[in-house]
């Protein structure tokens, strides 16, 4: 098996040079890129296991790649930014980022954090690609929901890998404990604002009655519960 592939695009090359040095130190296949351009057309040939995306790019809005990125490759994505506001991580994570990393960082925290994001993405025994349940089809292959009238909606990455786990448990209370030990991440409100952000989009994307879902039941002080029964194939 080939070792995974982290792409990386930041217009610094000081920045490019010296994570890609500390990713393959570690065991892991680089391809650096200053534009997004250039990293667009390359995706047309090859599928990153992870992308590290800068925000600040000099001929794209590095958002929006995200956006992209998570929603028609289904890829991993781990922003690196020199903004460190709140909102900036925040809207981050809901346009599908999986994780935040603010500049100046560590070369040694990122290799962490794609250590553990590329871990989550390996399930021990393979994992079905298709879930039913109530009028829903989950296509995780796909990265779309389909409605009974099959109309489709697309979900992130990071949006399905929440939505595996409701499904993988459904009708059980699921505590924060027991998801940030599940999906990883740093406990603490980083790792609560991003859940509470996932949990909101998947439910806007069920058509949840905010006020009375049917679906994402929260237990205030506890976690959640999946209310629906679950088809796997």
């Amino acid at each position: 098996m080939s070792a995974p592939l982290v792409t990386i695009l930041d217009d610094e090359p000081e920045i490019r040079r010296m994570l890609a040095d500390a990713l393959e130190e570690a065991g892991f296949r680089t391809l650096t890129f200053g534009r997004a351009t250039e990293f667009e057309a390359a995706l047309k040939t090859m599928t990153p296991d992870l992308c590290l995306v800068d925000l600040s790019l000099p001929d794209r809005d590095g958002l929006t790649l995200v956006h992209r990125l998570a929603l028609e490759q289904g890829a991993a994505v781990i922003i690196i930014s020199g903004r460190s506001q709140v909102q900036d991580r925040v809207t981050g994570l809901e346009l599908g980022a999986d994780d935040y990393i603010i500049k100046p960082f560590d070369p040694a925290e990122v290799v962490a954090r794609i250590r553990a994001r590329l871990r989550r993405d390996t399930p021990a025994t393979p994992a079905a690609d298709v879930a039913h349940f109530q009028g829903w089809t989950a296509a995780f292959d796909r990265f779309v929901l389909v409605d009974d009238a099959g109309q489709e909606t697309p979900f992130s990455h990071a949006e399905g890998e929440v939505l595996r786990l409701f499904l993988e448990r459904p009708k059980r209370l699921i505590s924060r404990q027991a998801m940030q030990e599940a999906l990883g991440g740093a406990a603490g409100d980083s790792f609560d604002r991003a859940m509470d952000v996932r949990i909101s989009r998947l439910r806007t994307k069920l058509r949840e009655d905010p006020k009375n879902p049917r679906l994402i039941k929260t237990i205030y002080g506890a976690g959640y519960i999946f209310l629906s029964d679950v088809r796997w194939g």
